[in-house]
């Protein structure tokens, strides 16, 4: 029976905490796996678009304004009713041959759907290069996920570079997924803070140097701004982190432990998006928006648990998104996060519900699924009467009447 081992329990939320050591990302370094989905050369995306202004070393490159983006949202009025806006997301966003990331990117363009991907910057730096990563409290080179095999290293700098290309939001992770002991990143400073999201951006932005790799494509965007936001390891250290995003620049930040289905506000001048609480069936209490809450109130700290609860965990897990989605969509509207990772836990029945949930949402009367850079740039320009308004409406509290206009 395969565990989650090495980093604390995280944010069960209101739910039973009854998974000891469960953690919010496993180690992704396992060696090559067959990739149904990857016929193409790892990297190979010249074809998709020019390869722009070279940025740095060349691992990146400033290819004018990201496509594939939605027209430009315009406020809401006063009294009107807002859209519903869904975002999915994923933590770590790296490859491993699994297949997960191209299966989730056709998913999304099959159903015009736009999320946002959580790279850990380690995920583009080989093994043999990682005592150029220094994390805070923590040895060189050490990491609480594994290192990539090179050839996951390529697959994921191709479906990254697809990602974006195809109108996804690239976001950060951080690095070295640290949450448990002394060096957990819940006691890091601010300014060790500061220190991980260089580095994180310079795995990123110098993949080339640290690889040796010059025959694959760069990445198509300047990280320094496209980087808005990120979700930090284990949903830990927001407060210290806080400071430093705003110093940069980030525009929202996805690491709260326990939210609740209500529209967001700022803290410390940046949009706070938590995970959170949706009902959970067949229980009286609820659990956090992502899979691994999911799977630690089913099967506590094990990813391999018996196959014979799979059909009834997969239905569950469905009906769980699908509750919480429904609960916003027929009341107060606020925005529902969905957070995720490529991992095929419980013979993959969460991956198995979150497509069964995009598919039942995405065609629904005023339902937006798009990423998070997308949802704060409708925050941005609505007006504070307006935002007042929603935020003002609790968990299942149904909108004022109203007539309803675009987003």
């Amino acid at each position: 029976m395969q565990q989650i081992s090495r980093r604390g329990l995280i944010g069960l939320g209101v739910g039973a905490a009854a998974a000891a050591g469960l953690t919010a990302c496993s180690g992704q370094g396992s060696g090559p796996r067959s990739d149904p989905n990857d016929h193409a050369p790892a990297g190979n995306t010249r074809s998709r678009s020019p390869e722009g202004k070279p940025l740095g070393d060349g691992s990146t490159a400033y290819t004018g304004k990201q496509p594939h983006q939605p027209p430009a949202p315009v406020p809401l009025e006063l009294g009107g009713i807002p859209p519903q806006f869904v975002i999915f997301s994923w933590d770590g966003a790296g490859e491993i041959g699994n297949g997960l990331f191209p299966r989730f990117l056709k998913l999304a363009r099959e159903h015009d759907a736009k999320m946002t991907f959580f790279l850990s910057g380690l995920y583009l730096l080989p093994e043999s290069k990682k005592r150029l990563y220094r994390p805070p409290n923590n040895p060189v080179g050490a990491s609480d996920i594994g290192y990539l095999k090179d050839e996951n290293i390529k697959r994921t700098l191709k479906y990254v570079r697809q990602a974006w290309l195809e109108g996804h939001e690239i976001g950060t992770h951080f690095n070295g997924h640290f949450c448990a002991g002394s060096g957990s990143v819940a006691n890091w400073t601010s300014a060790q803070w500061r220190d991980e999201i260089r580095q994180a951006k310079s795995f990123v932005q110098q993949w080339r140097t640290n690889t040796g790799w010059t025959d694959l494509p760069p990445l198509p965007f300047d990280y320094d701004k496209e980087l808005v936001g990120g979700r930090t390891p284990c949903l830990l250290g927001q407060d210290r982190l806080l400071p430093v995003a705003r110093e940069l620049g980030w525009r929202y930040d996805a690491s709260s432990p326990g939210g609740r289905q209500r529209w967001p506000v700022k803290k410390q001048g940046v949009w706070d998006l938590p995970l959170q609480a949706m009902p959970f069936p067949g229980h009286s209490f609820e659990v956090l928006s992502m899979d691994y809450n999911i799977l630690a109130n089913q099967s506590v700290n094990s990813t391999q648990a018996p196959p014979a609860n799979y059909p009834r965990w997969r239905k569950q897990a469905t009906e769980a998104y699908l509750a919480g989605f429904k609960r916003a969509y027929e009341t107060n509207r606020a925005p529902f996060f969905v957070g995720n990772h490529f991992e095929q836990w419980n013979g993959g029945i969460y991956m198995d519900a979150v497509e069964e949930t995009l598919k039942q949402i995405a065609d629904k009367k005023d339902v937006r699924l798009v990423s998070f850079r997308q949802f704060v740039d409708w925050l941005d320009v609505q007006k504070p009467e307006v935002l007042q308004r929603l935020q003002a409406l609790d968990v299942g509290e149904k909108l004022p009447a109203g007539r309803r206009n675009a987003a």
